[in-house]
């Protein structure tokens, strides 16, 4: 089993940056590929970015194309979002994610076998 613990969310005014971390632990990251999440209020779980075990292949979601870089560092048991030009829509709290599956990039959350506990991010307008 993998243990995922977030951080790095908070309050930033719109057009700020903030980098979310996500540490792992009980088993290495490079065996799953890695995606982040976020929920809205009163909104479904999306995909925000995800990458492949190695990081050479990534995917991001149209909305955040362009200002959010995902990025990982095997050797740290570390997974990155690099969020940049924040939006208020870009307000929900965000989530990593393990899936075994680690040759290939799937988006679906049901693809996903391992979830931290996610970290608020607010974004005021």
């Amino acid at each position: 089993q993998v243990q995922l613990v977030e951080s790095g969310g908070g309050l930033v005014q719109a057009g700020g940056s903030l980098r979310l971390s996500c540490a792992a632990s009980g088993r290495t990251l490079s065996m799953y590929t890695m995606g982040w999440f976020r929920q809205a209020p009163a909104k479904e779980r999306e995909v925000v970015a995800a990458i492949n075990w190695n990081g050479y292949s990534s995917y991001y979601a149209d909305s955040v194309k362009g200002r959010f870089t995902i990025s990982r560092d095997n050797a740290k048991n570390t997974v990155y979002l690099q969020m940049s030009s924040l939006k208020p829509e870009d307000t929900a709290v965000y989530y990593c994610a393990a899936d075994p599956m680690r040759l290939r990039i799937r988006v679906s959350a049901d693809a996903y076998d391992h979830w931290g506990q996610g970290t608020q991010v607010t974004v005021s307008s």
